[in-house]
This record gives structure tokens, sequence and C-alpha cells, in this order.
């Protein structure tokens, strides 16, 4: 438990587990978003759905971005751009705006771990247990999953919650993720809340 309770006046809530939503605040404007997008697309809703979920759970809610390359990078601006129709992924960035009581974290390499706070955050949570979502399965997810395997987290990466420019590429990500870091990757609609904070 850690020593000072209140992170400098910004005491976060308690919380077992955590879900992490990655790279989906994006314009989906850089190389591959092309192939990318309308994976990313699909799996919006769910991802939006099972926030909401989270929420009446009360389980925190993380959104880990890339800093777009940009060490003075701002999330809030990389919302508000990333929400601008003149982008792609617009639609998805207006979905799932994060809320006042969220958390966020930039992150400049493909792990959220490496070099971040987020490390942090989640001991200040309590949190035991990570549900991962967003995109791309085969990089930043999986960087991430890596990261939280070594660190003894229980992990859920919920199949219909993750995209890769591709379906091989996808399951061959999840495949791997199931067998060498034992993550549960069972549908959204299926994971339950009360069971997985205790």
């Amino acid at each position: 438990m850690p020593k000072n309770e209140d992170l400098h006046g910004s005491a976060p809530d308690k919380s077992s587990v955590a879900l992490l939503i990655i790279d989906m605040i994006s314009d989906f404007e850089f190389e591959d978003g092309e192939k990318l997008f309308p994976f990313a697309e699909a799996i919006a809703k769910n991802i939006a759905e099972l926030k909401k979920r989270a929420q009446k759970a009360n389980v925190a809610v993380v959104y880990v971005n890339d800093n777009f390359g940009r060490w003075r990078s701002d999330f809030r601006k990389q919302l508000k751009h990333s929400q601008s129709k003149s982008v792609r992924g617009h639609q998805i960035a207006r979905l799932l705006a994060p809320k006042r009581q969220d958390y966020f974290v930039l992150k400049a390499k493909h792990s959220a771990f490496y070099s971040t706070t987020l490390d942090i955050l989640l001991n200040y949570l309590g949190a035991k247990t990570l549900i991962l979502t967003g995109a791309a399965t085969d990089i930043c997810v999986l960087f991430t999953a890596n990261d939280a395997y070594m660190r003894d987290f229980d992990l859920f990466i919920p199949r219909d919650c993750v995209a890769a420019n591709d379906e091989k590429t996808n399951d061959a990500a999840l495949e791997y993720m199931t067998r060498i870091l034992k993550a549960d990757t069972r549908v959204s609609v299926e994971i339950d809340f009360k069971k997985s904070q205790k």
C-alpha cells in the first residue's frame, strides 16, 4: 500500500479491477490506419458498452494513448483533434469520449507501462486485474499485456473489444496471449465485474 494516500491531493478511487482503453482516441490517419480503422470501428460499440458496465460497478477506466510522437502533447488536445470531422476516427472518438472521472495516461512507446505513470496509478487504485481493450491487438495491446503479465496482474482481453489490421493477425495475437500470458479472452458480455473484483 502506498505511504502517501492522496496522490498530492488527487486521490483516485479504490478499484481492484481497471479497464484500459488503448489507442482508441485517434485520428486513424497514420500509416496502415485505413486498414485498422474498420476493425476498430467494429469494436468501438462493444468497448462503450463494457465501459458503461464497468462504471456501474465502480471499476476504474483508464485511457492509454499514444502521444502522437510529440512529448508536449496533451490528451485533451488529442481528443479534440480526433473528434474533428476532418479525420477518419472522429466517430470512434466521440463514442468513446472520456468522462470527468476517467483516468488517462500518455505513452510514447508500444506498452502502456513503458516510462509512463500507469504503474503508480494502478498501485494507488489497488488494481489486481486488468481488462485490456483497444488497438492494435498484435502491437500495443500485446506489449501492454506482456508487461502486465510480468507484473502479476490477472488479465482479461475480451476478443470482441480488440482489433488488428486483419482477422488472421488479430486471432494469432489473441491465441498467443491466451496460451502464454494466461489471458481470459471471453467476449465482453461474459465478464462478471462482481466476480472479477473478488
